[in-house]
């Protein structure tokens, strides 16, 4: 008879679980601090500034996977260095809504708190597989730019309001697929990455939401 107790297999899946999620959400509260104080600090940068400051925080972006799998410390530098980034390249658009109309950013990011947390939940409890509706969103999200590129230079009725309703159904899906990856992921080292991940989908949330709320 052996001596291995099975019994304890749940258990410690669960407390890896537990462990992993709660790594990966402090690391999104983290980025999206560093967000928040690049964001603060570009609040007087020109808008050809956050051109280049989105451009260097894709780069970052990208260099994460690599960095993740090298050294977690390195995948957490590069993670907190790209909210940092794309916290000063939006900075302009934020601190125009800003001047413009106060409330809507508080707004927006109150809403994405309960956004993110409803379809977060969805995606983590359900027991579907969700891979199939990332794809769809994938592609629609495509869809999405080039009807973006295309609103540039044709007059579309409501393009905007299309574009933010349409995103915000998109990054919907996302939500639930990235959350559901973060419950069925066992190994820790894996936390940059998925929290990079959620991470965007907040950023796009927010930013979505706050061109809704600034139309008010």
């Amino acid at each position: 008879m052996s001596s291995y107790d099975t019994s304890l297999e749940p258990a410690a899946s669960r407390d890896q679980a537990h462990a992993l999620f709660g790594q990966t959400m402090g690391l999104v509260a983290i980025t999206t601090g560093f967000f928040a104080l690049g964001a603060y600090l570009g609040r007087d940068l020109s808008r050809g500034w956050g051109i280049v400051l989105f451009i260097a925080s894709f780069a970052l972006l990208l260099g994460l996977n690599y960095a993740a799998q090298r050294s977690e410390q390195l995948a957490i530098a590069f993670l907190f260095g790209f909210g940092a980034l794309v916290g000063l390249a939006t900075a302009p658009t934020i601190a125009y809504y800003a001047e413009t109309n106060p409330q809507s950013v508080w707004q927006a990011g109150g809403a994405t708190a309960l956004f993110i947390a409803g379809f977060g939940a969805a995606g983590y409890a359900t027991r579907r597989d969700l891979s199939g509706l990332a794809r769809v969103c994938f592609w629609a999200l495509l869809a999405l730019i080039v009807f973006g590129i295309v609103a540039i230079f044709v007059n579309i009725p409501n393009s905007a309001l299309i574009y933010a309703i349409g995103g915000l159904v998109i990054f919907a899906g996302f939500t639930m697929y990235d959350f559901q990856r973060l419950r069925k992921t066992k190994d820790i080292r894996a936390a940059p990455l998925l929290a990079a991940s959620i991470f965007l989908d907040v950023l796009n949330v927010f930013l979505l939401l706050l061109s809704l709320f600034n139309r008010r």
